[in-house]
């Protein structure tokens, strides 16, 4: 195909122009994707212009083609009828023709050609009439049409016509049209410099207008462009990271040091993954503070009168799937007991939860968790760090609404307008820890500790405008919106 951008040239100057490249004789046997590389090619070059022409037309299925060479299955079937004297035994058809003739003795029955006669099929007619059906695909394969539209429809219904694209040129002359096909330059070499025939050269126009190819390269998933953005911020407030990569705790972690009573809705088994193997964790280390924990749920401790039940230590220890990262939290402040000072830790991490999953819920989502803890602080610093907090993300004029958490009292939900929805949605959770939980780790009384989280995903969804989380993570998840999707900057578009 080296010669076709030549042959291309030559037809135009023959004819002037090239109406349809599917019409010119020149080009009837030419596959289109080399044509179109030619036209390209000479394209860049401002020998010709070219416009695309498609056309719609049917084309032959590998059934239909086998017609064309052996019959319609109809024809092949009365064939056989008419050449047995004595008709044709039905028990034979399979044997003479196999899968055709069951299919073609439908035809047959219906276009009044053969008829039943005991166990044998009988013709009605002398001779084989004009297989149409072979007729129409002979017009079908020439010209991509079928005047009778009723013919037509009766082999589609049959899929003996599919319905394709044709793609043709139009072709004219362009500004620097010739039989004569010039290579330019396309850079400056090194021997051109040392031998001066870069000024006699012609060189190909840059076009400045192309973006180039864009390099392969890995893309940030938008939930880690969020999580960034929410990172520098908890940075920008002076609080440290939590190490948050133990996905794995033990039932004293990620409830009793919360105060969450062993029979809460949230320790079944329907709202929480445990583990088979191990099955229970070691107890830990610090056993004064084991016994601490259960005191205080078993019979109380510390001004509280505690849930009163008896508490098992075998359920302390079962292996779970942590429900929240508060878990980590906790470990945090009980190694804050060593040194009681003024403290701002946050984490951003995977938490599971055995939820059914639907459009806003996934068993695995990520949680955002700050925590402050500071001397003789008070619920109204709470709500002014909240403020403070979500304001950097362009959230304004918060609503708070009393809650209830077991490790938390009082407990704050969270609200923002949402300028899209047109309503106020919840976006976090928020409290002051109970002394219940902190007493016990050895905390001194009036260091009070703030606590607040949110998901992740669900400012992401509104940020990045996704209405289903399946589309956010997951085997449904398009690589496109990865790739093309900017950082997201928390301003004002997370809540309007």
């Amino acid at each position: 195909m080296s010669e076709l951008p030549l042959q291309i040239l030559q037809a135009v100057d023959k004819h002037g122009s090239i109406g349809n490249t599917l019409e010119a004789e020149e080009f009837k046997n030419v596959d289109s994707g080399a044509l179109h590389a030619s036209l390209a090619s000479l394209w860049a070059k401002e020998m010709i212009v070219f416009d695309k022409i498609e056309k719609d037309i049917w084309a032959l299925t590998k059934e239909a083609e086998e017609f064309l060479t052996s019959g319609s299955h109809e024809i092949r079937l009365l064939d056989e009828v008419l050449k047995s004297l004595d008709g044709l035994k039905i028990s034979d058809v399979n044997a003479k023709l196999g899968a055709v003739g069951k299919l073609g003795q439908g035809k047959a029955f219906k276009n009044g050609w053969v008829a039943k006669d005991g166990d044998k099929l009988v013709s009605k007619v002398d001779k084989l009439p004009e297989d149409v059906v072979v007729e129409n695909l002979k017009q079908i394969k020439a010209t991509g049409t079928l005047d009778d539209k009723k013919e037509l429809t009766e082999l589609k219904k049959r899929k003996l016509v599919t319905m394709t694209k044709q793609i043709g040129y139009k072709v004219t002359k362009g500004p620097k049209f010739g039989l004569e096909i010039k290579s330019y330059e396309t850079d400056i070499t090194s021997d051109m410099v040392t031998t001066g025939s870069w000024k006699d050269a012609e060189f190909k126009p840059y076009n400045f207008n192309s973006e180039g190819v864009f390099p392969n390269s890995g893309a940030l998933h938008p939930l880690m462009k969020v999580r960034e953005e929410f990172r520098q911020i908890f940075f920008s407030m002076g609080f440290t990271e939590m190490p948050s990569n133990q996905y794995v705790e033990s039932g004293f972690w990620n409830f009793d040091t919360l105060f969450v009573p062993q029979q809460h809705p949230a320790r079944d088994l329907q709202d929480t993954f445990y583990l088979k193997d191990p099955k229970h964790a070691k107890i830990p280390e610090d056993g004064a503070y084991f016994e601490n924990i259960r005191d205080v749920h078993q019979d109380g401790a510390y001004g509280s009168i505690g849930y009163r039940y008896p508490w098992k230590e075998d359920e302390s220890l079962r292996m779970v799937l942590r429900t929240h990262t508060t878990a980590i939290s906790a470990a945090m402040l009980k190694k804050l007991a060593d040194d009681p000072k003024p403290t701002r830790l946050f984490s951003i991490d995977r938490v599971f939860r055995n939820e059914a999953v639907d459009a806003t819920h996934l068993a695995e989502f990520h949680q955002v968790e700050g925590v402050l803890a500071g001397y003789d602080i008070t619920l109204g610093d709470l709500i002014g760090f909240m403020d403070e907090f979500f304001s950097k993300m362009g959230v304004d004029g918060l609503r708070f609404k009393a809650a209830y958490n077991p490790y938390t009292e009082p407990s704050l939900e969270i609200f923002a307008y949402h300028k899209g929805l047109g309503k106020w949605v919840e976006i976090g959770n928020s409290g002051m820890f109970r002394p219940e939980m902190l007493e016990p780790m050895g905390l001194p009384k009036n260091l009070r500790v703030l606590g607040w989280g949110l998901s992740l995903e669900r400012p992401t969804m509104i940020k990045y405008g996704v209405s289903n989380i399946r589309e956010l993570l997951g085997h449904k998840v398009s690589l496109d919106f990865i790739e093309t999707n900017p950082a997201a900057r928390l301003d004002d578009d997370l809540v309007g």
